[in-house]
């Protein structure tokens, strides 16, 4: 994702679902980088990462992302790494994201989507104990990407036998 991202240069980024703040060190320095998270244990986390990361423009916000508190059009790229399979609403989370995204600003989606042959018995092995921590396993790119009326700009495979996809929008 981060490479995807140092191609766009955008001078601002809004994280959805940073967590532990894993992927803040990987984003360009010169980008305004916002990050977003329902946990305030996991942004904890992130916040010591961010202390490392002098010199740099990062804030972290405590913040529902399928409802947050930006202007329309505030980002020049919003990321969703691995974000849309746990959010109790993907529609929502995908709106919210659009909304907050300049028009032809760049959404990058980093998740695993089901209808892998090689990854099917895994993932119905797995269902049950995932649903329990709130993770879809069932997840399809057609029903979750192709639905809308966006620009995919690219998608990718990633990750061991391409468990997950890195997929490029085009906000229109």
């Amino acid at each position: 994702m981060s490479e995807a991202v140092d191609l766009l240069r955008p001078a601002s980024l809004l994280e959805i679902g940073v967590g532990t703040g894993l992927m803040l060190a990987r984003y360009p320095a010169y980008s305004k980088v916002v990050g977003i998270d329902i946990s305030a244990e996991m942004l904890e986390i992130a916040w010591q990462r961010v202390r490392r990361l002098t010199g740099r423009d990062i804030r972290l916000e405590a913040m529902d992302a399928e409802e947050t508190d930006f202007p329309d059009g505030f980002f020049d790229c919003v990321t969703i790494p691995y974000a849309l399979s746990v959010t109790p609403d993907p529609e929502r989370l995908i709106a919210e994201a659009r909304r907050v995204c300049r028009k032809n600003g760049t959404i990058l989606i980093l998740n695993h989507f089901s209808g892998s042959r090689f990854w099917w018995l895994l993932e119905q092995a797995l269902q049950s104990i995932a649903s329990r921590v709130g993770f879809r396993f069932d997840f399809s790119f057609a029903d979750q990407i192709l639905k809308y009326d966006w620009e995919i700009r690219s998608v990718k495979e990633v990750n061991f036998f391409g468990l997950s996809r890195l997929v490029e929008i085009r906000n229109v």
